[in-house]
């Protein structure tokens, strides 16, 4: 059965995540962050464990394609960040320590979305791909002035190209969102899914504060 287009897709996901995105960005790693008191090797740390995260989404995203408004090689993560970790991490970055606990739980979950309920991993790409798109361009000069890199070095996971490039990319995204055949019951879903992304960045942001330097 076809269900019409669930209109305001994209601004009931913004109402209904708001205070979550709050929390998220209030919490551990982040806080340290957007505050200027996290350290380059806790940084490093945090870049790691998102992408694993990047890895297990976009692989399930390569699997179940989507409207390509949701999923195009723009908004593709893991080669940046690859690149940035190349370019800011001591040492071999792919040997280093373990993930943490909630970035495996994280990459369980989102395997288990591929096998059996696809269409929610968009809920996922809407928390990481707007939301970097949204605050990429502050991070990149945070980062920047915080860690004192030249030019863009160490921010290309922040990097989408020209201003105009990135509001196009953002609407698009959002009309994709709008343009999904939804049920109520499978809008409902795809919410929850998305709250529940944010409650498990909060978790892996704050045990990555916890882990021991």
């Amino acid at each position: 059965m076809q269900y019409p287009s669930a209109p305001g897709l994209a601004a009931r996901l913004k109402a209904e995540t708001r205070s979550l995105h709050t929390l998220a960005e209030r919490s551990g790693v982040m806080a340290d962050l957007l505050h200027g008191r996290l350290s380059l090797h806790a940084y490093c740390a945090l870049l790691r464990n998102l992408r694993a995260i990047y890895a297990a989404l976009e692989a399930g995203l390569d699997e179940h394609p989507a409207d390509t408004r949701l999923w195009r090689p723009e908004l593709r993560r893991l080669p940046a960040l690859d690149q940035d970790l190349d370019e800011l991490h001591t040492g071999d970055w792919r040997a280093d320590a373990p993930l943490a606990p909630a970035t495996q739980a994280y990459v369980n979950r989102l395997a288990a979305l591929s096998a059996r309920a696809p269409g929610l991993l968009l809920a996922h790409a809407y928390l990481r791909y707007l939301g970097d798109l949204h605050g990429g361009q502050v991070l990149a000069r945070l980062i920047q002035r915080q860690y004192g890199l030249a030019a863009e070095d160490g921010t290309a996971f922040y990097a989408f190209g020209e201003p105009a490039q990135v509001e196009q990319l953002k609407q698009d995204f959002r009309a994709g969102l709008d343009a999904l055949a939804l049920a109520p019951s499978e809008a409902d879903a795809f919410v929850a899914e998305a709250c529940e992304a944010f409650r498990l960045h909060q978790q892996l942001f704050d045990e990555l504060q916890a882990a021991p330097a």
